[in-house]
Formats: structure tokens, C-alpha cells, sequence
């Protein structure tokens, strides 16, 4: 009610207060980021018992709402575990889904107002939070953070969560270049981030820096990569490199010549072509150990992005037996491009690899500028223009045969 009201009592008119057109229908938002380094039974009913002070006398949560994920990530990719997952966590407190489905279905469930313990628990990246924020509204539903003082100016009150949101995108940017700082150094000393190439196993590093018992339990030991107790993988391996390298084969022709002798090439399944492509493509057959090779946070589930090699971390010094030379490595590489750039081409490049095979001789692209790439040839260097047209293709052909 406003402190300056009329000269006179008009409270008995119809519209001199508003009634509102709907009931109250609160419910409850929240999350917890892991549920191996955080309690989420004893987390999640923390923030409700927090988010319940905000209620009004007599009022209780219609529905709850909770996520037991990364506050970075957004939130159609959160709540993607099965239910059996929340239901093993013997949380004390009801889950109607998560803030995906809270946003999806509030309309359409009455809510009135969203109550949460603080904006970071609706997510850590200030964008994130906002857009939750905007769409809820624009519907009517109001966002309560209880963290947030009662009373006072509207712009005091925004001034207060803005703020809190600033925190936690600045704690999410500090949590993320230590993270990175962290898997550097661990990439540096020369232990393995994933799982092991194919001819590779992981075991204990004995003289890794022992850490005693952490706040969250027992720390994992650091591990190497160590030849897999099978000898034959590191051949295949080899081999599989050099038929790239030397004979630049595609990954279906590697395929035909590794699954015609299962007895010397080794594989639990089939080989394939992503196995194939993998191995080829993987730094770590060097001998070095690499991270940073790919970038899993791409906003869509189940993707990945390939770093560019100048973002990669390698290892000062081989940290492993090696597979391949590094020098190796980088020939298989430019064989791979070179194959990816024929198949651009219509497969005018293929054309002149199969032609140079047959003739005992291998093509190897050794430079290029806008226009043209320069290849080695056997003993011969020729520049060729990109793309490639049939009749210098058929000239190519025609002279690796001459001089044959």
C-alpha cells in the first residue's frame, strides 16, 4: 500500500485492492554438482529447509525440482540420468524432475513462484540463470532467491542478485583455470587423462607425489600408459600407421588387410573405421603424453570438438614407450589430410595415389599456399592445383608411368 493515499476512505470500492487472479503455487528449485564429492541426501534438503523461509504462513512446495549436475552446464543437459540414479541417493526430498523439466512444464502446473537457496544453484553461468529467469517471468512466475534481502527498493533487490550472479560466474572462471592449471601439469608429468589406446594399458606410477586422504575420501593414483600385455596391439598399431604413412590407405582398406589376420592383428570386436581414424589421429602413440586434444562441452550431449594441435599440451619429454616416432606421427597426418583433401576434390587426388601405389611409389604433400599444393612424388616434386582438374590428373598418371 502506498504512503500516499487518497484525501478520503475509499476502501469500500470494488477495485481498491486487487485480488489476485491466481492461487500461489510455489515450488522448489535446486542442485547439487556431483553425488560422489558432495552429500546430495543432505545438500538438497539443506536448500529446501533455506528456500522454505521464503514461503508465506501456511504454505508448502507444490512440486521440487533438483538436479544432481554441473552447475556449467545448461539445462537441457541436465537430469539425463536414469531415475534409478536419484533413487539410490535416498534424497529425503520428493524430485518431480529437473530445472529442464521445471521450465518446460511451470505453465502448464500453475506455478507462481520459483524459491531456490541462491542463483548459483539454478547455474553458475550468469547467462544460464538470466535466461531461466527472463523465460520464467515472461509466463508471471516469480524467481525468489533467499539469499536476497525482503524490503527495501526494487533496485536494491537486483543490485543484490546481479551481484550474487557476478560471484558465481567469477567462481565458475577461478574453478575452471584451476581445473585446467591442475590437468596440465597432470599431462606435463607424463599421466594419463581417459582411457588407454588400444595398444596401451594404464598402471600405478610408484613414484607419483602421494597425497594423503582427501576431504571427499581417498584420492585416485596417477597412472602411466604402459604396452598392453598383448605384444601384438603395438604391432598392429605400427601397422596401421605405416599403411597410412607409407602407402596412404584409407581406413576401410586398413580395415581389409588387419581383419584378413585375426591371429596377428588382435582386436576384442571388429576393427572399425572411428578405432581406425582414432589411433592414427592419437598423439599419444608418440611416446608423449598429450591433453586438451578435444573439447567436451559443446552444448550437445554425446559431442565433442577437436582442439586445434596449437591448443594441445604435450608432455616435455616421452613419457612412454612409443608406437610410432613423433616424425612418423606427422606424416600419417599429412597422409590423412591428403586423403581428406581427394575426397574433397571428387577424388582426383585418390586417383593419383592409386595410379602412384600401383607404381611403387608413394605421394606425400610437402607444402601449399592458396591455390596450389606441392607433393613429393616418389623422387619428384609437383605442384598441383586446388582443386585438382581430370586432365592434369590424367597428365599426372600419364608421366608417373613414362618414367617408370
Amino acid at each position: 500500500m502506498t504512503s500516499f493515499g487518497p484525501p478520503i476512505d475509499l476502501t469500500d470500492l470494488p477495485n481498491y485492492k486487487q485480488v489476485g487472479l491466481r492461487p500461489r503455487r510455489p515450488v522448489f528449485v535446486g542442485r547439487v554438482s556431483t553425488k560422489d564429492q558432495q552429500n546430495p541426501a543432505s545438500s538438497i534438503a539443506r536448500q529446501v529447509a533455506l528456500a522454505s523461509e521464503r514461503l508465506e504462513a501456511g504454505e508448502s512446495f507444490v512440486a521440487y525440482f533438483w538436479d544432481v549436475e554441473s552447475g556449467m552446464l545448461p539445462p537441457e543437459l541436465r537430469g539425463l540420468g536414469p531415475q534409478e540414479m536419484y533413487d539410490v541417493l535416498a534424497v529425503p526430498v520428493p524430485r518431480d524432475g529437473g530445472l529442464q523439466d521445471l521450465v518446460d512444464h511451470a505453465e502448464r502446473l500453475g506455478v507462481s513462484h520459483v524459491l531456490a537457496e541462491r542463483s548459483d544453484r539454478v547455474a553458475r553461468s550468469m547467462l544460464t540463470s538470466l535466461q531461466v529467469e527472463h523465460k520464467l517471468e515472461r509466463i508471471g512466475i516469480e524467481v525468489v532467491y533467499a539469499n536476497e534481502p525482503t524490503g527495501g527498493t526494487e533496485s536494491g533487490r537486483l543490485r543484490t542478485r546481479r551481484y550474487s550472479q557476478v560471484d558465481a560466474e567469477l567462481y565458475r572462471a577461478t574453478l575452471m583455470e584451476m581445473s585446467m592449471g591442475g590437468q596440465i601439469q597432470h599431462a606435463i608429468g607424463g599421466w594419463n587423462h581417459g582411457y588407454p589406446p588400444y595398444p596401451y594399458t594404464t598402471v600405478i606410477d610408484p613414484d607419483a607425489p602421494v597425497r594423503e586422504k582427501g576431504r571427499f575420501g581417498v584420492l585416485r593414483p596417477k597412472r602411466k600408459l604402459s604396452p598392453h600385455p598383448d605384444e601384438r596391439r603395438f604391432d598392429a598399431a605400427r601397422e596401421l600407421c605405416r599403411l597410412r604413412r607409407e602407402e596412404h590407405l584409407k581406413a576401410a582398406d586398413i580395415i581389409s588387410i588387419l581383419a584378413s589376420e585375426p591371429d596377428r592383428y588382435p582386436i576384442e570386436g571388429r576393427w572399425t573405421h572411428n578405432l581406425i581414424e582414432g589411433l592414427i589421429a592419437n598423439p599419444k602413440l608418440t611416446g608423449h603424453q598429450v591433453y586438451n586434444r578435444k573439447s567436451t562441452r559443446t552444448g550437445r550431449d554425446g559431442f565433442s570438438k577437436l582442439n586445434p594441435i596449437s591448443q594441445w599440451v604435450w608432455s616435455p619429454q616421452i613419457v612412454h614407450e612409443p608406437v610410432v616416432s613423433l616424425h612418423e606421427w606427422k606424416q600419417a597426418q599429412e597422409a590423412t589430410a591428403g586423403l581428406r583433401a581427394g575426397a574433397e576434390q571428387g577424388g582426383s587426388l585418390l586417383r593419383i595415389r592409386a595410379a602412384a601405389r600401383r607404381l611403387g611409389l608413394t605421394v606425400t604433400a610437402a607444402g601449399s599456399n592458396r591455390t596450389h599444393t606441392l607433393y613429393r612424388i616418389g623422387g619428384q616434386q609437383v605442384a598441383l592445383p586446388t582443386p585438382i582438374p581430370d586432365m592434369v590428373v590424367q597428365q599426372v598418371i600419364d608421366d608417373m608411368r613414362s618414367a617408370a
